[in-house]
């Protein structure tokens, strides 16, 4: 059964007088015993690291760690993680004090008073102060006061109805995605920037967030625009500083833009604490005039107001030239002629045709909304510019047109008109969606006030503009809708003559309107550059990040200003607006396309607050988006993505490389995944084939790659843009080795970027090397992606026998890779290979092909040459005939497979006469087989063997002792066998490789105990001297006893080698084919021999292997 036990917690004798009398001074504390248990383990070893401290007291803490025993006493089982992984309460306390404001206008209100308020954890913005009233500020201002008239005169109610829905339907699509974006997860100060940077990455995000900074940027312009137009209009209708002429408007409006934006500069760099303060005044003015016009409205339904223009027939005249409309007044019996005969008519009494055909008419210019006019304001009345605005279904006789009539007191059309501009006109009047986004920080619940005050915003201006729209057609005629100064009724604002009680409450409400939507746009453009700058994704505006001491970006102010002023000098709201519309409107596409994105991917972090949304709603928003920039303007669209394509691209190849856990990564990965399944659908078609290259590197004792050019020359042979997965092995235990491998991988990636290589790296650990290239060749890359051919350099020493371990694992991946039906390149020579900056002005890659392999060695001269290192190079291939070929057919059949594969060589076929063995071939065979024979003698026990190499070092020790007596034998004429000296030379390289160093300092008295082939000899040599010298006759019995198969194979490889080398020894690279090893792993110390003797006097070599298929085909 279960024990209970009661834990009673014992005071410590010196942190606690009062226990001492209890307890009894003569009893020592348990707090005392294991401190002082502590203290003598510290004492035995200073090295001791706090953890073990701690351990050393577990039950009892001591007195400096008694508040953190008690506060995670209960945690003791994961005490040990604490460090990376905190308590739960922990984490929820630093969560409840987050905050994610960043240097923004309250930090800067904060440095400028010089006071330090205190940080409030819980922001106490609502929905309706947060969000919604931010939201109207944004989105009414100017084109409703001084364009939407205009907009539905010209286009009538039905086109306006059209281009207000459009565009509301745009910006209601696009505020649903925001919503979604903005309610998953925290979105700091920074709004649609943010907001697509972190859901498309860096690349989209600084080109679309450097577009939304051009909108806001030349948002400003329009806004002073505005604000100068009603100056110049309406306030100050005389202006002096050019006098009246075709281009004084726009001077004079250069100008004072100018001054205006220089004002308002100044106005943000003394202090943004004025603005913020004076926002509230400028929302009371804009809904002040909306309150005016509704007013207005109504007051026509039951008067209509005593505003009335003259129509000459049905053409509209500028009263501003006249008070009278009449051609003669009658006073006192007397006629007399008024100001507009003496406009229309010379003083000879001769006057214009038009004039003397047609009467004046004088008409309200606000019929009422009970008139019926809205049945004339239905349909659009577009024209060119230039033309006049008349009156429809009011008669006019036509006359000739005099040549004068631009100096008559016509309205005219001052541009053209069509759909697509209105548009493009209309579109900025929507705009200022995100403002309760970039005020997420100062709200109370984000994730339920952005969605509802935004989207409430947008119905609320969607329907106050549909109601505008409809109201506008119904009660004003519709000439003087389209008269967009006014100069038809006394240079009031056309809205102004609706509003009610005076046209005074429009132009003051939109002056002052538009001067505080201009200063908003230059006080939010600096500051998302300095975001932008900040985070470091474009280089070049990193010096615009920087600013004031209080944080304000004078930089970015001054560079804002020079961009607005090219706004200004354009002087023409009108053609302002559609390139603000094109910026805004590719900002609201990427959020859209985000929310799409990130809503396919599924990713397992795409959870937002907001769920009414879809990806159909974010794609029908996007493709909105798309046509509302081609309609506007075309070629302002193209420019928008160019510059859009030009600041992505910047960023891909110079900006900063950022892991935002963007959803274009989440896309690539969906993308891959799904290629890959496809891949493995059906197998590879001969045309679709490239060299896949898994590199095998071998990493030097500081984890550096020990042949970089293996890596140059696998980028030199990439012309194919294959896979590449450049690997490398080290020996141990992962447990041990893991950081290594991990360094090892960072400094594969280094030296690829050295060389400019596209592909992966990967390190595996295993308890030895033949075992870890095993593990890659079978398992490396993934699915379709594998690789299909092997690269690795010829092994140093590869033919010697005291580096028979790399032999064997040599020979090993040879045969794992035919196996693998893989394809295998061997270089040889590979640091005398050239590397990226050499270039070969001339010289020849020669291609010996001896067997067919599917066609590698054709193909990869092709993709050498492809590089500009090798592209001088020209290509020759060799084939070998024999007795019983047609040397010359052979030739023209080749010629005729090059011209079908598309190659561009030359040809040559090399005749290999038969001929009789030469004694330097079986000498090199005999050779060969006697170091075998010594070599099969290693694959002895470990205990015998070492059994026999302590005799044989007891021996070589007693030797050198006798040496040094008088009369002793020489060493000389000590004769070890053959066996022993290899003996000696595994001892060596096997037991005692950590005193390599010690033991070459030795005196050379000492038994040398490395092996080597001239030692071979000299030894057999001195072993024959006692037997007698034997002539070359007396060695066939020798020749004899040789493996036959040896001797055809040494044959082949003595005759190849004589004859590349008479055509190949200057040539820049040699491919061979490369046998295979024998079957019969007996024969494998014989392999690496043939080997040899077939590269032998050769510098840059490439053997090549094929992999069992066809990789090159004569088909297109």
């Amino acid at each position: 059964m279960p024990t209970n036990f009661t834990v009673v917690p014992v005071e410590d004798q010196e942190g606690n007088g009062d226990s001492e009398a209890v307890a009894g001074s003569s009893r020592p504390s348990l707090g005392t015993i294991f401190r002082k248990e502590g203290e003598d383990e510290n004492s035995q070893g200073p090295h001791l690291e706090d953890d073990s401290q701690k351990e050393s007291s577990p039950f009892i803490n001591t007195d400096d760690e008694e508040e953190h025993y008690y506060e995670d006493k209960n945690m003791a089982l994961f005490e040990e993680e604490m460090d990376s992984n905190p308590m739960v309460s922990s984490l929820l306390n630093k969560l409840a004090n987050y905050t994610n404001l960043t240097q923004g206008v309250r930090e800067h209100e904060e440095a400028e008073d010089g006071v330090r308020r205190v940080a409030v954890k819980v922001a106490q913005m609502g929905t309706f102060i947060g969000v919604y009233l931010p939201c109207m500020q944004n989105i009414l201002g100017v084109i409703l006061f001084l364009r939407l008239t205009w907009i539905v005169g010209t286009a009538g109610i039905l086109g306006s109805f059209a281009i207000v829905s459009m565009c509301c339907i745009c910006t209601l699509l696009t505020a649903i995605s925001m919503s979604a974006i903005a309610t998953n997860g925290v979105v700091p100060a920074g709004g649609a920037y943010y907001m697509i940077s972190r859901s498309l990455g860096p690349e989209f995000g600084g080109a679309v967030g450097l577009c939304f900074y051009l909108g806001t940027t030349f948002a400003g312009s329009m806004y002073i625009l505005g604000t100068i137009e009603i100056l110049l209009n309406y306030i100050i209708p005389n202006p002096t500083v050019f006098p009246e002429g075709e281009s004084a408007m726009s001077n004079n409006m250069r100008v004072y833009g100018t001054c205006c934006l220089l004002l308002m500069a100044l106005v943000v760099f003394v202090g943004v604490k004025y603005v913020n303060k004076l926002a509230l005044v400028f929302l009371a003015c804009v809904v002040l005039s909306i309150m005016a016009t509704y007013a207005g409205v109504i007051k026509t339904a039951i008067e209509a107001p005593e505003f009335n223009i003259c129509l000459l027939g049905n053409r509209s005249l500028n009263n501003k030239m006249f008070v009278m409309c009449a051609k003669t007044v009658t006073e006192k019996n007397v006629t007399e002629f008024t100001e507009l005969w003496h406009i229309f008519c010379k003083p000879n009494a001769t006057c214009d045709d038009y004039f003397d055909l047609n009467n004046l008419t004088e008409i309200r210019a606000v019929p009422g909304l009970l008139s019926g006019v809205i049945k004339d304001n239905l349909w659009g009345n577009y024209g060119p510019a230039g033309t006049y605005l008349e009156k429809i279904n009011q008669p006019s006789v036509q006359a000739q047109e005099s040549s004068s009539h631009m100096d008559q007191p016509y309205v005219f059309n001052d541009i053209a008109t069509y759909f697509t501009l209105l548009v493009g006109i209309y579109f900025p009047s929507v705009t200022g969606i995100m403002a309760g986004s970039n005020r997420s920080g100062d709200l109370r619940d984000a994730q339920r006030s952005i969605p509802t005050g935004t989207i409430m915003a947008i119905l609320t201006t969607s329907i106050l503009y549909i109601s505008c729209v409809v109201l506008f057609g119904a009660c004003i005629e519709g000439v003087v809708l389209r008269d967009k100064f006014g100069y038809s009724v006394k240079n009031n604002p056309v809205i102004g003559i609706l509003a009610w009680p005076s046209p005074w409450v429009i132009v003051i409400g939109s002056f002052f309107s538009c001067c505080g939507a201009g200063l908003q746009s230059l006080t939010g453009a600096p500051r998302l550059l300095q975001a932008i700058a900040r985070d470091g994704i474009i280089p070049f505006l990193q010096v615009f990040g920087h600013g004031k001491a209080n944080g304000e970006p004078t930089w970015a102010l001054l560079l804002t200003v020079g961009i607005c002023e090219i706004g200004i000098l354009i002087a023409s709201l009108d053609a302002v607006a559609p390139i603000l519309s094109m910026f805004f409107l590719m900002c609201y596409l990427f959020v859209n396309l985000a929310c799409a994105v990130q809503t396919l991917l599924r990713t397992p972090n795409w959870r937002p607050r907001f769920k009414f949304y879809h990806w159909t709603l974010s794609f029908l928003g996007m493709s909105l988006c798309l046509s509302l920039m081609f309609i506007c303007s075309w070629y302002y669209a193209l420019v928008a993505m160019v510059i859009a394509g030009c600041l992505y691209k910047y960023i891909e190849y110079r900006g900063a490389v950022k892991e935002w856990g963007d959803g274009i990564r989440g896309l690539s990965l969906n993308a891959a995944r799904y290629a890959l399944i496809r891949l493995e659908e059906v197998p590879l078609h001969t045309k679709n084939w490239r060299p896949q290259l898994l590199v095998l590197c071998k990493l030097d004792s500081e984890l550096g790659v020990k042949h970089p050019r293996l890596l140059t020359f696998t980028s030199q042979l990439k012309a194919g843009k294959g896979l590449t997965i450049v690997s490398s092995v080290l020996e141990g235990t992962y447990m041990t080795r893991g950081n290594e491998a991990k360094a090892g991988e960072k400094n594969l990636k280094a030296a690829m970027a050295a060389e400019k290589m596209k592909g992966f790296s990967h390190v595996v650990v295993s308890s030895n090397m033949r075992d870890g290239f095993s593990l890659l060749i079978q398992s490396a890359g993934l699915g379709g992606m594998k690789h299909n051919a092997v690269l690795m350099a010829w092994p140093a020493g590869g033919g010697q026998a005291h580096d028979s371990l790399g032999r064997r694992n040599f020979i090993e991946t040879v045969r794992e890779t035919t196996a693998a039906q893989q394809a295998l390149l061997v270089a040889k020579n590979i640091d005398h290979f050239p590397s990226n900056q050499d270039r070969l002005m001339e010289g020849t890659i020669d291609v010996w092909w001896i067997v067919h392999d599917g066609g590698m060695l054709m193909l990869l001269p092709f993709l050498l040459s492809q590089h500009k290192v090798w592209r001088k190079c020209k290509m020759r291939i060799f084939t070998v005939a024999h007795m019983e070929d047609n040397s010359i057919q052979m030739k023209k059949d080749l010629q005729m497979f090059l011209y079908q594969l598309r190659l561009d060589a030359v040809v040559e076929v090399v005749e290999m006469h038969e001929s009789d063995i030469s004694a330097f071939t079986y000498e090199k065979t005999l050779v060969m087989e006697q170091r075998s024979q010594l070599l099969k003698q290693m694959q002895l026990s470990r205990t015998e063997r070492e059994r026999e190499i302590q005799s044989i070092t007891d021996v070589s020790r007693g030797s050198i002792k006798r040496k040094k007596l008088p009369g002793s034998p020489s060493l000389n004429n000590l004769c070890l066998p053959e066996h022993e000296a290899q003996l000696i030379h595994d001892r060596n390289t096997a037991s005692h490789s950590t005193t390599n160093d010690r033991d070459a300092k030795a005196t050379a008295d000492r038994v040398h105990m490395t092996w080597t082939k001239d030692k071979l000899v000299n030894e057999r040599n001195r072993h024959r001297e006692g037997l007698g010298v034997k002539d070359i006759f007396n060695m066939r019995p020798e020749w004899e006893n040789l493996s036959q198969t040896n001797v055809r194979r040494m044959h082949t490889a003595v005759k190849l080698n004589e004859v590349v080398l008479i055509k190949s020894r200057k040539s820049q690279l040699v491919l061979l084919n490369m046998p295979g090893p024998p079957k019969n792993k007996k024969g494998d110390d014989n392999y690496m021999e043939f080997l040899e003797v077939l590269m032998d006097g050769l510098d840059r070599v490439l053997l090549v292997r094929g992999g069992g298929r066809e990789v090159i085909t004569i088909y297109s």
